[in-house]
């Protein structure tokens, strides 16, 4: 993944140095392609009886971002994320003791309305506002737990999601991209069908990214 991200920013850069920038107008498209982090909240489910005390721990995942934005006028923009799922093991705590509980896949689907700033700029800073809807799949269960006949699974989540970034334009066609995401995720967790409680992941999204203009 790695490689392929430098590959992309080598690209970019080379394309950058042989035209001048140009500002975004309206009807444009802009495609950007990299690499994102979610990190999720510390102790996304509590409970405890006065006596122990459980915490659920969902790990930070990293995987391939895609995004795509829609310049319908020179300032406001629509702008779709997409992903390769995440991965991310889930992590269970009892009075400080910790262990794997499981593992699972997601998808965060976000569509979000964007205000650039400075439109004219070579630096085009940014702010979103928007909707997000995370859908969990391949949620496994360790087996040390699942032979005690826990069987965990992961309700879809919809809730906001806000974004900060900015575009580095490099020439007419390509720009370097940073973006910022806090999203609103919680999911209700089941084990066999029964509700154990809501896991709050509410993870910050951070992610790097070449992208195309045309």
């Amino acid at each position: 993944m790695n490689k392929q991200l430098k590959l992309l920013v080598a690209t970019a850069l080379l394309a950058g140095a042989t035209a001048p920038a140009q500002a975004y107008d309206a009807g444009d498209w802009i495609i950007r392609a990299g690499v994102g982090v979610v990190d999720p909240k510390s102790d996304n489910l509590v409970d405890s009886d006065g006596v122990d005390t459980i915490k659920v721990q969902v790990d930070s995942g990293t995987s391939l971002t895609l995004s795509g934005t829609y310049m319908f006028t020179r300032n406001w923009a629509f702008d779709i994320l997409a992903a390769y799922p995440f991965s991310h093991d889930i992590n269970v705590e009892l009075n400080g003791e910790s262990a794997k509980l499981g593992s699972t896949d997601q998808l965060p689907p976000t569509f979000s309305i964007q205000y650039h700033f400075m439109p004219d700029g070579k630096i085009q800073p940014y702010a979103g506002l928007g909707f997000n809807w995370t859908t969990f799949f391949n949620t496994d269960t360790e087996s040390a737990f699942s032979d005690l006949g826990v069987s965990l699974e992961l309700d879809d989540s919809f809730g906001v999601a806000a974004q900060l970034g900015a575009d580095w334009l490099l020439n007419d066609s390509w720009l370097l991209n940073f973006d910022l995401r806090w999203i609103n995720i919680e999911t209700d967790a089941k084990d066999s069908g029964e509700t154990i409680g809501t896991v709050e992941i509410d993870p910050w999204v951070y992610s790097i990214n070449v992208g195309y203009r045309f």
